[in-house]
């Protein structure tokens, strides 16, 4: 019996990238049907959380994320651009937010579709791996074809139903937070929620108790 699990997950978030190719090897690996529920950033649900965040929290989390990556044996880079427009002294969110938006919606059509989890993987990628102008260019389009999408057509439909895809995304954060979490990347399986990169083995093992087994 296939079992199923929601990912709760965001492309401003280095932890979601740093977990998402372990996601999809689970899914390859085991009878398992993941399924990658985009959300917004922090940044756009709670644009004060930076400034009133510990000073030291960014560069702890930062020493973090390069290490773990390290660690992984993932490419890892600060993004250019970031998808979130920041005042990094300030730490202040800015009101115009041209790259968020688009790809966090783009995640979502993908999502209808079934396919956001190799979605979202492939343009984490670009984002978090080091491509200088991931926005531009082919990048975006090869990352979709990579999952198997055709970009023109993902955007094609954001650009008509931004509304309802807002509307599901917010139905995506609200069902993270009915799991008993709110921060990314959250696994969530039978209801219990497994929040973080690692915790990816401890969920393993919860679906190994109720059945989970590797693809013959």
């Amino acid at each position: 019996m296939t079992l199923t699990a929601d990912i709760f997950w965001s492309f401003r978030s280095p932890y979601s990238y740093l977990a998402t190719r372990r996601y999809r090897a689970m899914a390859e690996r085991y009878d398992l049907a993941l399924n990658l529920r985009p959300v917004y950033p922090l940044a756009i649900r709670q644009p004060d959380f930076f400034e009133k965040s510990q000073p030291g929290w960014l560069r702890y989390t930062l020493t973090d994320v390069f290490r773990l990556a390290q660690y992984l044996d993932i490419p890892f880079a600060p993004p250019n651009p970031d998808p979130i427009k920041q005042n990094i002294a300030t730490r202040t969110i800015s009101p115009d937010q041209p790259h968020v938006y688009r790809i966090t919606r783009l995640g979502q059509v993908a999502s209808r579709q079934g396919k956001s989890l190799a979605f979202c993987d492939e343009v984490s990628r670009l984002i978090w791996g080091g491509t200088a102008g991931w926005h531009e260019g082919e990048h975006l389009a090869g990352a979709a074809a990579r999952a198997g999408l055709d970009l023109a057509e993902l955007d094609a439909i954001a650009l008509a139903e931004p509304e309802a895809l807002d509307a599901e995304l917010a139905a995506n954060q609200e069902a993270l937070e009915m799991a008993g979490h709110w921060g990314v990347p959250t696994l969530v399986f039978d209801g219990e929620p497994f929040f973080g990169q690692d915790r990816i083995d401890l969920a393993i093992w919860r679906m190994e108790q109720a059945g989970l087994k590797e693809r013959g």
